[in-house]
Parts: structure tokens; C-alpha cells; sequence
């Protein structure tokens, strides 16, 4: 567990922290102090000697942060790539994956990403193939059982949202692994709300391909995202583009690199890798499963608190161990008119509209949600400050 000392230290190293009441940090959360020194000291760097010779004076510690990344969730260093998005880690995988036929299947969790399943959509279209959703048990989490009867041999991707951008659902990432594993199907799991907040372990959940944004609960700059391809899944991957990084030429021939870096490429925002690096570095001296406890116990507490607010409707799924996202709707308000009126006092929430999660939200009759989404950062007060606001609109 995390003292109360070492959360005040914590805070006190968050230039950001007094500025308002951040409870967006599903969204992007705040950089810590480490983390902004680094990238502002290379950006100096950069200044001085030349971007091309800066980055060649910190090799070695952009190779520590995916040695670091590879430990966060128990990957090996040669399966770590360094994305400057999670859409982008994503993209490129898939692109790179052999291309569906005629009568294929992807199986994807209800809460997916609208992202993912957009090019899942598109892909399909294209081919003839489906997207089908996986049941669901009653609490709204996939059901492992239920996808076991949905295999046959035209499945060829199953994909699952770890944990929705929509509501408090922790998805049993692991049940569905073992399923994936015993039929030899490939497996992506979208870790965006995951990482940073929930223990990883990629043997554990036997996925081929995880990726995730670092600007969420990890802490880490916009702009930068860890991908994770298993070893032994790379052969089946040929990459849509490459580039002299990915894939150098020698003697006439195309030597495509045989690890996860196959889909870096020889440009990229190392300040930001480096702001990364010390984000990554946190999580793990603090350990991430302490971190995640006092984000889900403040939602948690939250939830109970806006629950006695009569106006207030919420609308997380999941039984037993939720996230630390909290979703809402206040009655007589538009969620993303409501976000911009708690902005307005310094309250700083988030809102997803159908888009973000298509399937879920239709399959709920949601329009748009409202959602408060804790770190270790808040505390208590923070719910009693969101939850007084409301009381007031």
C-alpha cells in the first residue's frame, strides 16, 4: 500500500495538481514533476548540439525505457515497441496482419473502441467478413464461456477492450486469453485504461499484440504509446510500410527487423519518449497495483456519493473490483455541455459520446455519458468538491 506520505509526495511533485480538480485522468492524466524536466532538458539538448545528435546521446536510455516497459508488464525487451499513439500502435498492427476473406470473423468484447472497431469494420466490409460482438454476462463483462461456443474455423481475430472508456467494467482479459489460446486464434487487447491502473502480464493474459496510450493513468506526454508484440507472432505480421529504421536495406536486400520495433520508425519525439521513460520508471517503483487501489477506492466512493444526488443517474458496469472511471448523466444536461460548464470552475471531467464505445452504448440506449475518472493524485475532497457542483447545477 502507498502512505499517506508518499501521496502527498506524489502530489507535490505534479505542477499541475493545485490548478483545479483534475478528474480526467482516463483522459490524459497530469505529467509528473520527473517527466517534465526530462522532456524540457532534451528539447535544451536538442537546441544546443542538433536533434539528429541528441538523440544519439540518449540511445541508451530510450533502450532503458523499453527494458522498463517490458517489465511493466512482463514482456521481453525485443517485444516492445515505442508508438506515438495508441491509435497509430494499433493501426499498423492490424494493417500488418494478413488481410481477411470472405467469410472471416472477428470476435470483439461490447465495449470495444470505436477506433479498433472502425478499421475491424472497414476491413470486414471490404471482404465480406463479419464483426460479431461476444455475449456479455449480466453485470455487462464479456463472457468467456459464451466466445468458446462462437469459435470455428473462420474466426481469425479476437479483440477485447480491457477496460472500457465508459464505465467502471475491469473485462476478465485473461478468460478470454485462454480461450484465444486453446483455439490458436489471434488475440489484441486494447489496454488504453489499463495500464498504469491495473497489474499487466502479457504471459498471463497469452495475448499476440497490447497496446496503450502513455498519457493516461501511466502519466506519460501526449504524443507517446508502448506497443507489445509477442515473438513469436511477428512472423505473421508484414508490415503495411516500412522505413529505413524498420527495415534497412543491405547488399540489395530488405532486412526487416525481427522484433516489435519493426514498426517504429527512424522519426520520432524523443523528448516525449524520455518524458515517457520517467513515467514508466514511477509506476514501477511504486508499484501498480498500489496505485490502482486508491484511484478505484475513490471512485468507488465517489460512486456512493453521487448516488444520493437524486438528479444523478449512473451508469458503470461490472460486480465486484471496478476501475477508477466513474460514469454519469445529470438529469437535464448534456454531457458534453456539462463538462464544459464544470470547466468553467476549474472541475475538469471527461464526456464520451456514442462514438467512443458504439456497441455499448447503443446496446444500453446511451447517448453520451458524463465521466469522472480518478488517479492516486485526488483525493477524497475531489469527490466531495465534483459531487457539490453537481448538487448546485
Amino acid at each position: 500500500m502507498i502512505s499517506a506520505e508518499q501521496l502527498a509526495q506524489l502530489r507535490a511533485q505534479t505542477p499541475g495538481i493545485d490548478r483545479g480538480t483534475h478528474l480526467n485522468h482516463a483522459g490524459a492524466s497530469l505529467l509528473p514533476q520527473a517527466a517534465l524536466q526530462a522532456i524540457h532538458a532534451h528539447l535544451d539538448l536538442e537546441a544546443q548540439v542538433g536533434p539528429m545528435e541528441a538523440a544519439l546521446l540518449v540511445a541508451d536510455r530510450l533502450q532503458a525505457l523499453r527494458e522498463d516497459a517490458a517489465t511493466l508488464i512482463n514482456a521481453n525487451c525485443d517485444e516492445i515497441a515505442l508508438m506515438n499513439s495508441g491509435s497509430s500502435a494499433f493501426g499498423n498492427v492490424f494493417a500488418a496482419m494478413p488481410r481477411l476473406r470472405q467469410g472471416d470473423r472477428i470476435l470483439v468484447g461490447r465495449q470495444e473502441w470505436g477506433g479498433n472497431l472502425a478499421n475491424y469494420q472497414r476491413a470486414a466490409q471490404l471482404a465480406g467478413a463479419r464483426v460479431e460482438t461476444i455475449p456479455c454476462h449480466a453485470d455487462g463483462s464479456v463472457d468467456a464461456n459464451a466466445l468458446t461456443q462462437m469459435i470455428d474455423k473462420h474466426v481469425r481475430l479476437i479483440s477485447l477492450t480491457w477496460l472500457p472508456a465508459n464505465s467502471g467494467l475491469i473485462n476478465d482479459a485473461a478468460a478470454v486469453g485462454e480461450v484465444a489460446a486453446a483455439a490458436g486464434v489471434s488475440y489484441i487487447i486494447d489496454a488504453g485504461q489499463a495500464l498504469g491502473q491495473v497489474p499487466v502480464d502479457v504471459k498471463a493474459l497469452q495475448c499476440d499484440v497490447l497496446k496503450s496510450a502513455g498519457r493516461k493513468h501511466l502519466r506519460g506526454p501526449r504524443g507517446t504509446a508502448l506497443l507489445y508484440v509477442r515473438k513469436s507472432f511477428l512472423d505473421k505480421l508484414e508490415p503495411a510500410w516500412v522505413d529505413v529504421s524498420s527495415a534497412p536495406i543491405a547488399e540489395d536486400e530488405v532486412h526487416l527487423r525481427n522484433d516489435a520495433r519493426r514498426f517504429e520508425t527512424s522519426e520520432a519525439a524523443v523528448a516525449l519518449q524520455l518524458g515517457l521513460a520517467k513515467s514508466v520508471k514511477l509506476a514501477l517503483n511504486m508499484g501498480v497495483a498500489n496505485l490502482g487501489a486508491v484511484s478505484a477506492a475513490l471512485a468507488k466512493a465517489c460512486r456512493e456519493r453521487l448516488a444520493s444526488i437524486p438528479a444523478i443517474s449512473l451508469h458503470d458496469l461490472g460486480e465486484g473490483e471496478q476501475s477508477g472511471i466513474v460514469s454519469f448523466n445529470l438529469r437535464g444536461h448534456d454531457a458534453m455541455a456539462l463538462k464544459n460548464t464544470l470547466a468553467q470552475q476549474r472541475i475538469y471531467i471527461g464526456a464520451n459520446g456514442v462514438p467512443y464505445t458504439p456497441l455499448d452504448m447503443q446496446a444500453r440506449g446511451l447517448h453520451s455519458i458524463a465521466r469522472a475518472s480518478f488517479s492516486y493524485l485526488n483525493t477524497e475532497d475531489d469527490v466531495e468538491i465534483l459531487a457539490r457542483a453537481l448538487e448546485a447545477l
